[in-house]
């Protein structure tokens, strides 16, 4: 069955195009999005090294996507990693008030990607 296959490809662009959005220019991304004008040194080095973070999940699911051996880890960890981001969120959400509209949709997005991901891990290989 090629749908977990398609689905850690599908993962891998999805995390690794938000990755390099913010962690390419930083200052671009803040500026143009969160309407952060001056972006501080120690900021835009926290989003350039969680880039690289985004992108090595990334690319463990896209080998991942071409390894029966690991196909399900991966799958698995998408579900950690996108559960723990909604985790992140809902407490800011509680503790600093409702951020952009771009990080609200993130979540909302992450709350549809989780029962997906899910289902897509509960199929038979």
């Amino acid at each position: 069955m090629d749908i977990k296959k398609y689905f850690l490809i599908l993962s891998f662009l999805l995390v690794s195009v938000i990755a390099m959005l913010y962690g390419i220019s930083p200052q671009w991304f803040t500026y143009t999005f969160l309407g952060i004008s001056d972006l501080n040194l120690n900021l835009a080095h926290i989003l350039r090294a969680v880039m690289c973070l985004y992108i090595s999940l990334g690319l463990f699911w896209l080998l991942s996507a071409f390894s029966q051996r690991y196909r399900n880890m991966a799958v698995l960890t998408t579900i950690i990693f996108a559960a723990g981001l909604v985790v992140g969120r809902v407490l800011s959400f509680v503790v600093d008030g409702i951020p952009s509209p771009l990080l609200v949709f993130y979540l909302v997005i992450e709350l549809i990607f989780i029962p997906l991901a899910y289902w897509v891990f509960r199929l038979p290989e």
